[in-house]
């Protein structure tokens, strides 16, 4: 029998550190897409490409750590 080959996505928590008031409209709607309401909230999202970017276009109100 074979082994299954773990495919699964590596799991990133994200913190949103700083407001996002008064920042670009796309920047809410990359933080709000993350999953992330209000300072101090913390979410766990996959590690995808799509992710990503979006946590590099915002990178600068965040914390990013390893799962």
């Amino acid at each position: 029998m074979a082994a299954k080959k773990n495919t699964a996505p590596s799991q990133v928590r994200l913190t949103l550190i700083k407001s996002i008031n008064g920042r670009l409209k796309s920047h809410k709607a990359c933080v709000s897409g993350l999953g992330l309401r209000r300072i101090n909230h913390s979410v766990v999202v996959a590690d995808t490409p799509e992710n990503r970017g979006m946590i590099n276009k915002v990178s600068y109100l965040l914390r990013v750590e390893d799962a």
